[in-house]
C-alpha cells in the first residue's frame, strides 16, 4: 500500500520553520486563549504550548468546535483532515519494530509497520500496537522532580554537574544503569560522557535476559552475541522453552519468517516441521506440530539425549546414549535427514544448557546455513553478572553514585527490596524514567525523558542494519532526552541531540553507502524510508570450540524434585514496562484467555485428582494466586506469568496481578527464571478471573477445521469434506445478491495464524475500541471488534491447539439485517455489513440473531464516565481517538467494518488519481500489521484478486456455512506437519 512518509527535518531547519512557528504561536492564542482565562489558560500553555493539533482536541473533547481561524501561513507538510505518516523506531523493552507512525493534525493515533525494514517486514505485535497508548498516559511525569517534588532543568543540572565532578575528584565510582542500548549515537554520547568523567562505569541490565545465550557462545565462538536466526530456512525447527512466536528475542521477524516456511497454498509448497519442548503450554508451543511437555529440569537431559544420538548416528560414538525422560529418537531421525536445514533454539538462560544446544546445531552443519554469526541481533545485551557485581559494589559503598536509564530492578529482580535500600543511600541516585516507578521512587533526582514519539534517536538491532526514530509530536510536558542530559553534564557544546544525532551520522555513516555523495541527502532519504542497511556478505568466520562443553554434559542430570514452577512472559505485558496499559491489560492471554490477571496454570490431572476447579486459590512459596487449570501443562509443574504485580505503575496498572520475579532466583550469577521443590498449598477461597473464551460460543459445530500435510497433499480439499455438501443444499428466500462495483471479502489462514492479538490491539487502536474493566469483561461484555478463540482438541495432557480469528463475517445474507426495526444496519452495494450508529437504538434484535457472535453492545458509556478511568477519560487520554471513525455512546451496537473509513480513503485517492484501485491496496488495521500475513483483504469480484485466489483454494471454507448467511470471509484450514 502507498504510503506518505514526510520527513520533519524541514521543522528543525531555522530558516523554514521560524516563520511558521510565529504564525503556529498567534493561531493557537487566538483559537484557544481568546476563551480561556485564569489558570485554564495557563495550564494549557504549560502543558501543551502552541501546539495547534493539541489546541484542537482538547477543544473537540469538551464541545463541538464553534469556529476555525485558517492558518495565516499554512505549513506545508498539514493538510487538515489528512493523515502523515512519519517512519520512526521501537525499541523498549528489549523489542524492536520499524514503524510508520500515522499523525492526524499533528496527534500520533496509530502505529504500522514498515515494510522496508528486513527485520519486521510491516508486521508488528500487540505492544508494539499499544504502545501509542503510553504517548497519553496520565501517569506520565509532567516536570523534572527533586525528592519527590517538582523542580526545574537549572536546579537539577546545577546540582548533578555538581555533584558528578566532586565524585570524579575524589575517585569514588558512577555507574550508568541501563538497559539494552542499539543505538550507535547514544553510545558515542556515553562515551562523550565517560571522557569528562572516567569514573562513570556502564552496565547494561535487562529484567529477562539472554545472558545464557550470550556467555555460551562466548565461550563456543569467542564473542558474547546473539546470532542470527533464519527460521524461513529451517525445514527441521526444534525449540525448548523459546516462545519465539510470542515474547522470546525477535518474535516479530521470526513469526514473519516462521510463516513463510509453513505457508503451503499449492500442492508443491513445501512446510517445515516444528517440535517444541516445554513446561507450560506457550503461543510457540499451541502451534507445534509436535509438542513435548517437560519439566524445566529435564531440559539439558533430554538436550543431552540429543547430542549423544545424534554423534552415535555419524559414527563418532560407540557407547550408548543416555536416557530422556521423553523418546527423541523420531526427532534424531527428522534432524539427520535435514542437516544443514535444521534449527534447534533453546530459551533457558543457563550457559550449560546453551552450551549444549551450540554442540548440536554445530553438529547438524546449522552455522553459516540457518544460523549467522556475523549478523548478530543486538537487541539482549545485558549480562545478569555484571548486575550482581554491580549490587556487591553497592553494597561495599564501591559505587557512590547511579544513573538508572530504561530499568527498574526494585521491580523485577528477586532482591528489589535491597536494591531499593541501595538506591536511595547513594549518594547521588537519578532516575531518566518518563513516568514514576518502583525503582524511580527510589531515586534521588528524576529527569523524565519523552516518549520515543516525541524523540530523536538511531538503532541498530543487527549488525549492519540501522534505523531512525524522529518525534511526530512536539513533546507534552517538561521532559528532556536523556542523551541531552548527559551531553550537558559533561560540557559537550552541542545545540541538542538532533544536531547530535545528525552530525554522527554525516561523520561516520555516509561513507558506509555509494548512492549519495551529499550526506544531507542521504540523512533525509534514511530519514523519510526508516531504514539503512549496510549490504555485506556473510563470511562466518567464527570457529565453534567445545570449551565449556564437558562440564555442561556432566551437569546434564540436573537434581530437581517436588512442584516445579515455571515463569514466562506473558503476550501481552512481557517484562511489565507496560502494566500501566489498559488496551494490553485487557487482551485476552492467547492460550487461557484470561485477562486483568495473572494465574497459576496447573495440570489437568492434578486438579481433577485434588478437586481443584478454575478461580481456586492456590499458594506457591506463600504467594496467593488464582487456578486455571490448563491443558498440556506439564505434570508436576506450575507456569505462571511475569510482569504483574506492579506497585507502582498508574491508575491502571496497579496492585493487578502477583509480582513473580521476586520468586525468581540467581544462580551462577545469572537469573533463573524457574524454582524447584516449590511450596504448593490448596487453599479454601477463590478469585475471580476475566475469561473470555466462553463469551461468544458457537462450539457444537465443525467451526475449525484441520488436517495433516501429507494428507493435504495427497488431497487439497482434506479437512474440508462438509463444503460440497453444504454447497449443494444452499437453498435461499432471498434473491442472489449482485455487486456492480466491489465486494469486499477477507481470508484467514490458519495455517498462518499464531494466535498472538496483534490484530485485536490494532482494531482496537484504528476504530476507537474502548476499554471496560475487568468486572465488565467478567459480565461477557468484552468489546473487541476481532476476538481470538482458541480451541483444544484430543488428549487433554498434550492437546492439539488452534486459534482462530473472528469479525463480522459480513454476510450477504446477514440474519442481522432483516430484524433491525430502525434500519440501523443496512447492506452496502459492495458487500459490507454497515452500521448506522445514530440510528441504532438499542434493541440488540441483530445481536440475538447473529449466529457468530461478532455484535457488540455499549451497555454503558466508557468515555468520560468516572465508573471507566482507563483511557478515554481524560483530555490527554482522548487525543488517541481517530477522528475518522465515530466513537460510539451507550444503547449503541457496534462491529468490524472491514475499516470503511480506510476503503473510503483509498476508492478516494484513486478517483482523484484517475486510476483503478490497485489489489492489496486497501487493507484493513487488522491485515496491515499482522506478522504472520495470516490475512488476506481485497476485492471478489476481481478473479485475479489475492483474496478470489484464496477464495478458490480447496483449503477454503466458511463458518457455518449450512446456514447459508453467505459470509464474506472465508477460513483456510489448518494444515500440520505431523510425522508419519
Amino acid at each position: 500500500m502507498t504510503k506518505y512518509w514526510r520527513s520533519l527535518d524541514e521543522l528543525n531547519n531555522p530558516v523554514v520553520f521560524k516563520k511558521n512557528e510565529i504564525k503556529l504561536e498567534l493561531d493557537a492564542k487566538r483559537a484557544v486563549l481568546k476563551k480561556a482565562s485564569g489558570s485554564s489558560r495557563r495550564d494549557f500553555l504549560k502543558t501543551f504550548g502552541f501546539s495547534v493539533a493539541a489546541a484542537a482536541i482538547v477543544a473537540s473533547c469538551k464541545r463541538p468546535v464553534d469556529k476555525a481561524i485558517p492558518y495565516l501561513v499554512k505549513p506545508e507538510e498539514v493538510t487538515p483532515g489528512m493523515a502523515n505518516y512519519y517512519a520512526s523506531s521501537y525499541f523498549e523493552g528489549n523489542e524492536y519494530c520499524s514503524v510508520l507512525v500515522k499523525v492526524r493534525d499533528g496527534r500520533p493515533i496509530k502505529i504500522e509497520g514498515n515494510n522496508l525494514s528486513s527485520i519486521s517486514q510491516q508486521g508488528t505485535s500487540a505492544r508494539v500496537q499499544a504502545s501509542v497508548l503510553n504517548l497519553y498516559d496520565d501517569a506520565r511525569l509532567k516536570t523534572p522532580l527533586k525528592r519527590g517534588e517538582a523542580t526545574n532543568w537549572e536546579e537539577i543540572d546545577s546540582y548533578i554537574s555538581k555533584k558528578l565532578a566532586q565524585l570524579n575528584a575524589d575517585n569514588k565510582k558512577v555507574v550508568l544503569l541501563t538497559s539494552t542500548l542499539i543505538s550507535p549515537s547514544t553510545k558515542k554520547v556515553i562515551a562523550d560522557f565517560q571522557i569528562q568523567y572516567p569514573n562513570v562505569e556502564v552496565v547494561q541490565y535487562d529484567a529477562v535476559s539472554a545472558s545464557g545465550i550470550l556467555k555460551a557462545n562466548e565461550l563456543s565462538f569467542g564473542k558474547a552475541i546473539i546470532p542470527d536466526y533464519r527460521f524461513e530456512k529451517a525445514k527441521v525447527v526444534v525449540s525448548f522453552g523459546a516462545d519465539f512466536l510470542g515474547t522470546w528475542l525477535s518474535s516479530t521477524e521470526y513469526t514473519k519468517a516462521y510463516s513463510v516456511a509453513r505457508r503451503v497454498l499449492q500442492k508443491n509448497d513445501s512446510m517445515n516441521r516444528h517440535y517444541q519442548f516445554e513446561t507450560g503450554m506457550t503461543l510457540t508451543g499451541s502451534n507445534a506440530d509436535i509438542r513435548f511437555p517437560i519439566k524445566p529440569s529435564e531440559e539439558k537431559t533430554i538436550l543431552t539425549a540429543i547430542y549423544y544420538q545424534l554423534l552415535q548416528a555419524k559414527g563418532e560414538m560407540t557407547i550408548a546414549a543416555p536416557g530422556s525422560p521423553v523418546d527423541v529418537k523420531g526427532l534424531v531421525e527428522d534432524l539427520l535427514a535435514n542437516e544443514v536445514n535444521s534449527l534447534v533454539v533453546s530459551g533457558s538462560n543457563d550457559v550449560n544448557t546453551q552450551l549444549i544446544v551450540n554442540a548440536i546445531n554445530n553438529l547438524l552443519g546449522n552455522y553459516g546455513a540457518t544460523i549467522s554469526l556475523d549478523k548478530t541481533l543486538n537487541t539482549h545485551q545485558g549480562i545478569d553478572d555484571n548486575f550482581e557485581n554491580l549490587l556487591s559494589e553497592l553494597k561495599s559503598k564501591k559505587v557512590r553514585g547511579i544513573l538508572c536509564w530504561g530499568v527498574n530492578p526494585v521491580y523485577n529482580h528477586p532482591k528489589g527490596q535491597e536494591i531499593k535500600e541501595l538506591i536511595s543511600g547513594a549518594e547521588l541516585s537519578v532516575s531518566f524514567s518518563d513516568r514514576n516507578d518502583e525503582t524511580t521512587a527510589a531515586c534521588h533526582w528524576v529527569c523524565p525523558e519523552p516518549h520515543y514519539l516525541e524523540s530523536w534517536n538511531d538503532a541498530e538491532p543487527k549488525t549492519g542494519v540501522y534505523s531512525l526514530a524522529q518525534p511526530t509530536i512536539s513533546k507534552l510536558f517538561d521532559s528532556r532526552q536523556a542523551q541531552e542530559s548527559l551531553l550537558k553534564w559533561a560540557g559537550v557544546e552541542a545545540p541538542d541531540y538532533y544536531e547530535y544525532l545528525k552530525s554522527n551520522w554525516k561523520n561516520n555513516f555516509t561513507g558506509l553507502q555509494t548512492e549519495f555523495t551529499d550526506s544531507r541527502i542521504f540523512w533525509n532519504d534514511v530519514l523519510q524510508k526508516g531504514v539503512f542497511e549496510v549490504v555485506t556478505e556473510n563470511q562466518d568466520s567464527l570457529v565453534y570450540s567445545e570449551n565449556g562443553l564437558d562440564v555442561a554434559i556432566s551437569l546434564s542430570n540436573e537434581n530437581s524434585g517436588g512442584w516445579e514452577v515455571a515463569f514466562y512472559q506473558s503476550v501481552a505485558l512481557a517484562d511489565g514496562s507496560f502494566a500501566n496499559n489498559p488496551w494490553l491489560q485487557e487482551l485476552p492471554d492467547p492460550i487461557a484467555k484470561i485477562s486483568w490477571d495473572n494465574f497459576a496454570a496447573v495440570p489437568v490431572k492434578w486438579a481433577e485428582e485434588n478437586g481443584i476447579e478454575n478461580e481456586s486459590v492456590i499458594t506457591i512459596n506463600g504467594v496467593e494466586l488464582p487456578v486455571f487449570i490448563q491443558p498440556g501443562q506439564a505434570p508436576d509443574t506450575i507456569s505462571v506469568a511475569l510482569g504483574y504485580g506492579r506497585e507502582i505503575a498508574g491508575k491502571v496498572g496497579d496492585g493487578v496481578g502477583k509480582n513473580m520475579f521476586a520468586l525468581s532466583t540467581i544462580e551462577s550469577g545469572s537469573k533463573k527464571l524457574w524454582i524447584s521443590n516449590a511450596d504448593v498449598q490448596t487453599t479454601t477461597k477463590t478469585f475471580e478471573l476475566a475469561l473470555s473464551q466462553t463469551h461468544h460460543s458457537m462450539e457444537g459445530r465443525p467451526i475449525v477445521r484441520e488436517t495433516t500435510f501429507d494428507e493435504w497433499q495427497l488431497d487439497p480439499a482434506a479437512g474440508n469434506e462438509l463444503k460440497e455438501e453444504h454447497e449443494e443444499h444452499h437453498v435461499s428466500l432471498y434473491p442472489e445478491p449482485e455487486f456492480k462495483g466491489h465486494h469486499w471479502g477477507m481470508a484467514v489462514d490458519l495455517s498462518s495464524c499464531i494466535g498472538c492479538g496483534n490484530c485485536s490491539i490494532s482494531c482496537q487502536a484504528e476504530n476507537n475500541v474502548q476499554v471496560i474493566g475487568k468486572e465488565q469483561v467478567r459480565n461477557r461484555r468484552i468489546m473487541h471488534w476481532i476476538r481470538i478463540d482458541r480451541y483444544f482438541t484430543n488428549d487433554a495432557e498434550n492437546p492439539e491447539v488452534y486459534h482462530q480469528p473472528v469479525m463480522c463475517q459480513h454476510c450477504d445474507n446477514a440474519p442481522c439485517e432483516n430484524v433491525c426495526p430502525v434500519s440501523a444496519t443496512p447492506h452496502s452495494d459492495e458487500g459490507l455489513n454497515q452500521m448506522a450508529y445514530n440510528r441504532c437504538v438499542g434493541t440488540k434484535y441483530c445481536v440475538n440473531n447473529c449466529p457468530y457472535k461478532v455484535r457488540r453492545f455499549n451497555w454503558f458509556q466508557y468515555v468520560q464516565n468516572p465508573e471507566f478511568d482507563y483511557a478515554s477519560n481524560s483530555d490527554l487520554g482522548r487525543m488517541v481517538l481517530n477522528p475518522d471513525v465515530t466513537v460510539r455512546s451507550r444503547g449503541v451496537v457496534e462491529k468490524c467494518s472491514f475499516c470503511v473509513q480506510r476503503i473510503q480513503e483509498k476508492k478516494a485517492e484513486a478517483r482523484v488519481a484517475g486510476r483503478k484501485i490497485e489489489d492489496g491496496e486497501i487493507q484493513p488495521a487488522c491485515v496491515q500489521s499482522c506478522p504472520a500475513d495470516a490475512l488476506v483483504f481485497g476485492d471478489l469480484k476481481d478473479p485475479n484478486s489475492k483474496i478470489s485466489n484464496y477464495f478458490k483454494n480447496e483449503r477454503n471454507y466458511h463458518l457455518l456455512e449450512e446456514l447459508h448467511t453467505l459470509p464474506s470471509v472465508g477460513y483456510l484450514t489448518k494444515v500440520r506437519n505431523k510425522k508419519r
